[in-house]
Parts: C-alpha cells; structure tokens; sequence
C-alpha cells in the first residue's frame, strides 16, 4: 500500500514531466534555451525558438517579426549572454514554437547540407552593436567554398589595430552558417575557435570543398 506522503511525491513527479504535459500550452524559455515550467504568457513582444538537428550539431533557431535573429549553436559556450543581448535589444522573451521564417532556414540549412545550396536568402534581424553588425555583414561577403583571415576581416571593418575586437565580434556572431563566421582562420592556416566547436567547423568547411591546411584565402580587397 503506497502511503500518502509517497503518492503525493509520486503525482508531483510526474506532473513536473514535460512529456506530461498539455502540449498546447506555450513554454517560456530560459535565457540558456532551457524549458521553464508552463506560465501565463506576458505582454512582452515573443522571440519564437525552434531546437534543429544539423549533420554536425543542435542549432537554436529564432524568429522575431518574422525575421531570423538567431540560428546558433544550442550548446555553446556564451549561450546565455548571447540569449540576454537578443531578449535585451528586441525587448521581446523567449517562446517555444515555430514560424515561416524559421521553416525557412530550416529548408535552406537542410540543402546546404545536402549540398544543394551555397547561399542564403532568409530575412535576417541582426542584434549587435554597429561595430559588430559591420563585422557581420562583413562575413557575408566571403564566398562559400572559400575562407578568410581575421587580419584581411579587419582590414575590411576596421583599423589594422582592431583584431581583437574583430575576433571578439566574429565569435558573438548567433546566425552561424548563414552568417559563415565558420570561413574565418588564422593567417597560418590554422582553424583556431568556432562556437559550434572546431570538429563542427572542419565538417562545414569540408562540406563546401576547402583544402583543409591549404586554405583559399579570401582576398581583401
């Protein structure tokens, strides 16, 4: 005989179980992308977030106004204080669900893996400093196929003396792949950091034909 106390706890169990939950009811996200209990919605404007497979790691897709602010790595490092400049600069939380824009992305992300697309035309809604979203448009210009330097990417934006602040920008980028901050290496050849890990990094640019080690350099110009 199960006694109250045991039954209760039991219950609590398993009503705190996502999986039993009403799945018509939204679940607000935490700034880390992790389900919070079921709430009342606020009056806040939503971001909607999409979790998505890809061939070389989970991506968090998001949809602002049907423009796309967000499509990066679930489980990289800086997630939560990427998730906080987003919420913070479009005034808007976090929301569980899906949208056009994001089916979008989802259909062309899932050609470019499959090799049948090399460029991207999804509506894109950049959150960032001037600096940072002049560094990422910047990062749109390199083909696919090819890479550049953080040294030829600051002589673009900025002044030869601005490299950290250009690295600095390239990792807060949080549109990776469509925004191919993955095409950035060192001078030397070397991959050097990527959010979504440099395992991630060498399967995309393998995926679009680069030379491992003999680099395409994308030329400045």
């Amino acid at each position: 005989m199960v006694s109250a106390g045991v039954a209760s706890t039991q219950l609590i169990s398993f009503l705190q179980n996502p999986v039993h939950r009403n799945p018509k009811t939204p679940r607000r996200l935490t700034p880390a992308g992790a389900s919070s209990a079921s709430l009342p919605l606020s009056n806040m404007p939503t971001i909607l977030i999409h979790y998505f497979q890809t061939p070389v790691g989970e991506l968090l897709l998001g949809s602002f106004e049907e423009q796309l602010c967000l499509a990066d790595w679930r489980y990289r490092r800086m997630r939560s204080a990427i998730d906080k400049r987003i919420q913070t600069g479009l005034n808007a939380e976090f929301l569980e669900g899906n949208s056009v824009v994001i089916e979008q992305a989802k259909t062309q992300l899932n050609a470019y893996f499959a090799g049948q697309r090399t460029t991207f035309d999804v509506a894109l809604c950049l959150v960032g400093t001037d600096f940072q979203k002049r560094v990422w448009n910047a990062l749109t210009t390199v083909p696919h196929g090819t890479t550049s330097t953080y040294t030829a990417l600051t002589e673009v934006v900025a002044e030869k003396t601005a490299i950290r602040a250009v690295a600095g920008a390239n990792g807060a980028n949080a549109i990776s792949i469509i925004i191919p901050c993955h095409r950035i290496i060192g001078s030397s050849g070397e991959l050097v950091g990527y959010a979504g890990g440099l395992p991630a990094k060498k399967k995309l640019l393998q995926l679009e034909g680069v030379r491992i080690g003999q680099p395409e350099l994308f030329p400045a110009d």
